[in-house]
Protein backbone atom coordinates (compact mmCIF):
# COMPACT_ATOMS: atom_id res chain seq x y z
CA UNK A 1 0.00 0.00 0.00
CA UNK A 2 3.02 2.26 0.90
CA UNK A 3 4.36 1.93 -2.21
CA UNK A 4 1.38 3.01 -4.10
CA UNK A 5 1.23 6.19 -2.24
CA UNK A 6 4.64 6.79 -2.94
CA UNK A 7 4.14 6.29 -6.35
CA UNK A 8 1.14 8.82 -6.97
CA UNK A 9 3.27 11.49 -5.26
CA UNK A 10 4.27 13.76 -8.40
CA UNK A 11 7.86 15.02 -8.28
CA UNK A 12 8.91 18.42 -7.46
CA UNK A 13 9.91 20.21 -10.25
CA UNK A 14 13.51 22.09 -9.28
CA UNK A 15 15.81 24.01 -11.60
CA UNK A 16 19.75 24.51 -11.41
CA UNK A 17 21.97 26.09 -12.74
CA UNK A 18 25.94 24.85 -13.96
CA UNK A 19 27.81 27.48 -14.60
CA UNK A 20 31.51 27.59 -15.47
CA UNK A 21 34.20 29.82 -15.31
CA UNK A 22 37.56 29.33 -15.95
CA UNK A 23 37.38 25.66 -15.68
CA UNK A 24 35.69 25.85 -12.22
CA UNK A 25 32.19 25.80 -11.58
CA UNK A 26 29.83 27.15 -8.96
CA UNK A 27 28.71 25.61 -6.30
CA UNK A 28 26.50 26.83 -3.37
CA UNK A 29 26.37 25.51 0.54
CA UNK A 30 23.00 25.26 1.54
CA UNK A 31 21.48 27.08 4.60
CA UNK A 32 22.18 25.18 8.09
CA UNK A 33 18.35 25.89 8.71
CA UNK A 34 16.84 23.92 5.44
CA UNK A 35 16.27 20.61 4.98
CA UNK A 36 20.15 18.77 3.76
CA UNK A 37 21.34 21.63 5.82
CA UNK A 38 24.73 22.56 4.77
CA UNK A 39 25.51 20.07 1.52
CA UNK A 40 26.79 21.41 -1.31
CA UNK A 41 24.46 22.12 -4.56
CA UNK A 42 24.52 23.76 -7.25
CA UNK A 43 22.01 27.34 -7.14
CA UNK A 44 18.48 27.16 -8.21
CA UNK A 45 14.70 26.25 -6.78
CA UNK A 46 11.39 25.10 -7.04
CA UNK A 47 9.18 25.90 -10.09
CA UNK A 48 6.51 27.76 -8.97
CA UNK A 49 3.36 26.99 -10.81
CA UNK A 50 2.92 29.09 -14.41
CA UNK A 51 6.69 29.71 -14.50
CA UNK A 52 8.69 27.58 -16.85
CA UNK A 53 11.76 26.11 -16.30
CA UNK A 54 13.60 29.19 -17.80
CA UNK A 55 12.16 31.74 -16.02
CA UNK A 56 12.21 29.80 -12.59
CA UNK A 57 15.94 29.70 -12.54
CA UNK A 58 16.41 33.10 -13.23
CA UNK A 59 14.02 34.19 -10.39
CA UNK A 60 15.96 32.03 -8.40
CA UNK A 61 19.40 32.64 -9.04
CA UNK A 62 18.29 36.91 -8.66
CA UNK A 63 16.67 36.54 -5.07
CA UNK A 64 19.67 33.81 -3.82
CA UNK A 65 22.69 35.44 -5.42
CA UNK A 66 21.70 38.77 -6.62
CA UNK A 67 23.06 37.56 -10.56
CA UNK A 68 21.38 38.02 -13.82
CA UNK A 69 21.87 34.28 -15.91
CA UNK A 70 21.60 33.46 -19.69
CA UNK A 71 20.16 30.30 -19.14
CA UNK A 72 21.76 27.56 -21.89
CA UNK A 73 20.64 24.25 -23.13
CA UNK A 74 19.76 21.33 -20.42
CA UNK A 75 22.62 19.56 -19.29
CA UNK A 76 20.83 17.11 -17.47
CA UNK A 77 17.79 15.49 -15.52
CA UNK A 78 17.49 13.31 -12.83
CA UNK A 79 14.57 12.44 -10.69
CA UNK A 80 15.76 11.51 -6.64
CA UNK A 81 13.90 9.92 -4.18
CA UNK A 82 14.42 12.13 -0.47
CA UNK A 83 13.02 10.20 2.40
CA UNK A 84 10.47 13.56 2.41
CA UNK A 85 10.16 14.61 -1.22
CA UNK A 86 10.82 13.04 -4.89
CA UNK A 87 12.62 16.10 -7.01
CA UNK A 88 12.39 16.30 -10.86
CA UNK A 89 15.34 18.05 -11.12
CA UNK A 90 16.65 19.91 -14.63
CA UNK A 91 20.11 21.56 -14.57
CA UNK A 92 20.44 23.85 -17.32
CA UNK A 93 23.84 25.48 -18.62
CA UNK A 94 23.99 29.17 -17.50
CA UNK A 95 26.36 32.10 -17.75
CA UNK A 96 26.12 35.00 -15.27
CA UNK A 97 24.81 37.53 -17.64
CA UNK A 98 25.44 40.58 -14.83
CA UNK A 99 26.56 40.89 -11.49
CA UNK A 100 28.73 38.87 -8.85
CA UNK A 101 27.43 36.39 -6.85
CA UNK A 102 26.47 37.48 -3.00
CA UNK A 103 25.27 34.92 0.11
CA UNK A 104 22.19 35.67 0.50
CA UNK A 105 20.42 32.38 0.79
CA UNK A 106 23.21 30.34 1.30
CA UNK A 107 25.74 29.83 3.94
CA UNK A 108 29.23 29.49 1.59
CA UNK A 109 29.95 29.63 -2.20
CA UNK A 110 32.80 27.97 -4.08
CA UNK A 111 33.51 28.15 -7.90
CA UNK A 112 35.55 24.69 -7.45
CA UNK A 113 36.95 21.84 -10.48
CA UNK A 114 35.66 18.85 -11.52
CA UNK A 115 38.72 17.27 -9.68
CA UNK A 116 37.81 19.07 -6.24
CA UNK A 117 34.14 17.76 -6.29
CA UNK A 118 35.11 14.44 -3.76
CA UNK A 119 36.46 17.08 -1.30
CA UNK A 120 32.59 18.36 -0.93
CA UNK A 121 29.53 16.77 0.52
CA UNK A 122 26.62 16.90 -2.47
CA UNK A 123 22.86 16.55 -2.25
CA UNK A 124 21.97 13.00 -3.28
CA UNK A 125 20.18 14.54 -5.97
CA UNK A 126 22.98 15.76 -7.85
CA UNK A 127 25.37 12.33 -7.72
CA UNK A 128 24.67 11.49 -11.08
CA UNK A 129 25.18 14.90 -12.72
CA UNK A 130 28.50 15.50 -10.61
CA UNK A 131 29.94 11.66 -12.21
CA UNK A 132 29.01 13.33 -15.59
CA UNK A 133 30.75 16.42 -15.04
CA UNK A 134 33.72 14.66 -13.80
CA UNK A 135 33.74 12.32 -16.95
CA UNK A 136 33.13 15.11 -19.41
CA UNK A 137 36.35 17.46 -18.05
Amino acid sequence: MEENVRAAKAPIEVVAALIFRDGRFMICQRPANKARALLWEFVGGKVEPGETKEAALIRECREELDIELSVGDVYMEVVHEYPDITVRLTLFKAEIAAGEPKLIEHNDLRWITPAEIPDYDFCPADTEILKKIRLEK
